[in-house]
């Protein structure tokens, strides 16, 4: 939408001139592509300058953002190349030979005689300048106060709408793997009746294969009895109503149901949209020694319980299961004759089996294996396996449970490390009207932050970085899509501040004043008013391509701001006095403005149905719209008031 604006204004003024003027349009179009040039380099350039910065996006969420300044900057200066040379001379062959005319005096001047007039040239212009400031200073606070209300709910990316989800299921330490299937066979058949579903496949003591979702959050590697994966597919997007997002929402209630009576713990895990994190809530507990950051994780899970909207809260500390360790009593085993080789393999036998001879069927491409093994319901009972007898040196059957001495024990788990730093992690995900993970994430903090521990001391807590010695103190580092939010509207409102720098050094070398700049950027807040609002209406969370969209709208309104400045310095340079340069400036340029604003508008209605860029075409429509309104009579009386002293009279409107 934004790539034709320059060729709009161009051909605009074109028209705009011939109509005046009555001059053939060879006479018209240097002149009024030199009237429109300057200001129209300068606009191009803005909106560059407000796009380019974010091409320096640091983290994750960088090689996301970088194409789009990239391409929109080199587009843009292709467009102006255009419009300055192709389109004067398309206007030339396509326009006509003839001269239109129409009065000066159109009904866009009379229009915006009446609406400028009370702040410019009325009695009372003074008060009612002033009820316009206090009406727009109370536009932007209610706007801004709709995040706070959560009627406009701030998250990362939006859910995308897959064709997948996935079920990750965890039963108690020790489970054999046959119980196991079982859980997910139960879990399947409630799945196979949602009508949305059109096949899953179940995997028991293994993995599913690797998807996004196992890569980033290292679910390739569960490989255990007790643990078990549900992969499940949707029918295509155009085939149902219901968003993947709104399916897996709906089927984890009954899913964790169905789990509570296996005594498994259970996860619905959805295709992250954007840069992979571990959970949407991760809270990392570090401390100095295991014992003390399980209970430490303890207390936060329980915390995270207590927050309404947190589901699927779980934590890295595995649970303690038995282990029986089958030791060779190696003095007995010598005075027996035995050696521990022997044990070995036939504990080895009983468990794993062995294969005695081949099956010949004459028909077998390979060899079938005939294999002798205990039966399987005697695996789990040591007292049956230690019945196997082993041959002595001597030829006689002693029974393994003289030779062998079960010890029970728990067996080991596994402490992870993040950045060379013991921690245990605890994780959750957020549910509910409001699914982003950072009002759960606040809401949880207040019940941990500072409480007291067992060991002495309180809970540290941090939200950028580790802390610098974990072994000090006990602490929770706040991370998961939090930390990524933080690092990328950082990043953003870094490349928004040095985009509004560019954006005011450029209009000062153009106009030569360090006053007008702040003019033609003061409508710049203007745009919250409408993408504020307009996430509300629609219902759609205020995001980073929201974000991408209100750094665009910078560049698009200074755009504006420019033509009408620069407009009315032209009619003060051909001796028009100050106040009627204003009042001609809105009527003079509300066409191109207006055009321009709806071919973005437009543009951006084609993503506005995109489950990712639909915050971006939500802020272009909306902040466009509003801040276009608005600034058609924001700057005119902005730029008089600033400027009424030195080109008019003295103000005797405030009496």
């Amino acid at each position: 939408g934004i790539l034709v604006d320059d060729a709009i204004v161009v051909v605009e003024n074109i028209h705009r001139r011939r109509s005046l003027e009555g001059k053939p349009l060879a006479e018209v179009i240097p002149l009024a592509v030199d009237e429109v040039g300057g200001p129209t380099i300068l606009a191009t350039f803005t909106v560059i300058a407000a796009l380019l910065p974010m091409a320096f996006v640091s983290g994750l969420m960088g090689p996301y953002m970088s194409p789009i300044p990239i391409n929109a900057s080199l587009g843009m200066l292709i467009s102006l190349a255009i419009a300055l040379t192709v389109t004067p001379w398309l206007a030339l062959q396509l326009l006509g030979k003839g001269a239109h005319h129409e009065a000066a005096g159109g009904r866009l001047e009379r229009a915006f005689n009446s609406l400028l007039g009370p702040f410019v040239a009325a009695a009372n212009a003074v008060r009612n300048r002033r009820r316009l400031l206090y009406f727009v200073l109370a536009l932007i606070l209610g706007s801004v106060s709709l995040a706070a209300v959560k009627l406009v709910v701030l998250k990362m990316l939006p859910f995308d709408n897959k064709s997948e989800f996935q079920v990750v299921v965890d039963l108690p330490a020790g489970t054999p793997v046959e119980i196991t299937a079982g859980a997910l066979h139960d879990l399947g058949a409630y799945l196979s009746k949602v009508p949305e579903v059109t096949d899953y496949q179940l995997y028991a003591g293994a993995s599913a294969p690797i998807n996004f979702n196992g890569l980033v959050r290292q679910y390739y590697l569960r490989a255990a009895s007790e643990l078990g994966d549900l992969q499940v597919n949707l029918l295509a997007k155009e085939k149902r109503e219901r968003k993947s997002h709104d399916i897996a929402q709906g089927v984890r209630p009954e899913l964790e149901r169905i789990a509570a009576r296996w005594g498994a713990k259970v996860k619905v895990v959805e295709v992250p949209p954007g840069p992979p994190v571990l959970s949407p809530i991760v809270a990392e507990v570090y401390g100095p020694d295991e014992a003390g950051r399980a209970r430490v994780a303890k207390t936060v899970r329980e915390a995270l319980a207590a927050t309404p909207g947190i589901v699927a809260i779980d934590d890295s500390v595995e649970d303690p299961a038995p282990r029986i360790q089958l030791k060779v009593d190696q003095a007995k085993a010598a005075l027996a004759g035995v050696t521990r080789r022997d044990v070995v393999e036939t504990m080895r036998m009983g468990l794993q089996g062995v294969d005695v001879t081949p099956l010949h069927d004459g028909q077998s491409k390979y060899e079938v294996p005939v294999r002798i093994a205990m039966p399987i319901e005697r695996h789990g009972a040591p007292e049956e396996f230690l019945k196997l007898a082993v041959r002595t040196s001597s030829g006689a059957l002693v029974p393994l449970a003289e030779l062998v001495n079960p010890v029970t024990s728990d067996r080991d788990r596994p402490i992870h490390h993040k950045d060379l730093l013991p921690v245990v992690y605890v994780i959750g995900d957020q549910a509910g009207r409001v699914d982003s993970p950072l009002y759960g994430l606040f809401a949880a903090r207040g019940r941990v932050a500072g409480k007291p521990l067992e060991e002495g001391g309180v809970l540290g807590e941090y939200f950028i970085r580790q802390p610098s010695d974990p072994y000090r103190e006990y602490a929770v580092k706040w991370d998961g899509e939090w930390q990524v939010t933080y690092e990328t509207f950082r990043d953003m409102g870094l490349a928004y501040g040095v985009g509004l720098i560019l954006i005011y050094l450029l209009v000062v070398a153009q106009f030569r004043s360090y006053l007008v700049p702040l003019v033609i950027m003061a409508p710049i807040p203007l745009t919250v008013i409408g993408v504020m609002p307009g996430h509300a209406l629609l219902g759609a969370n205020f995001t980073a391509t929201s974000m991408i969209g209100m750094i665009a709208l910078a560049g698009i309104i200074v755009r504006n701001s420019i033509l009408l400045v620069d407009f009315v310095n032209l009619k003060l340079a051909e001796g028009v006095a100050f106040r009627e340069a204003i009042l001609q400036s809105a009527a003079a340029r509300a066409k191109p403005i207006a055009l321009t604003a709806l071919a973005a508008m437009l543009g951006a209605t084609f993503i506005l149905d995109d489950p990712i860029f639909n915050g971006l075409a939500i802020a272009l429509i909306f902040g466009i719209l509003v801040s276009t309104v608005l600034t058609l009579v924001v700057i005119p009386v902005l730029y008089y008031v600033a400027l009424r002293r030195r080109f008019d009279a003295p103000d005797t409107t405030a009496a």
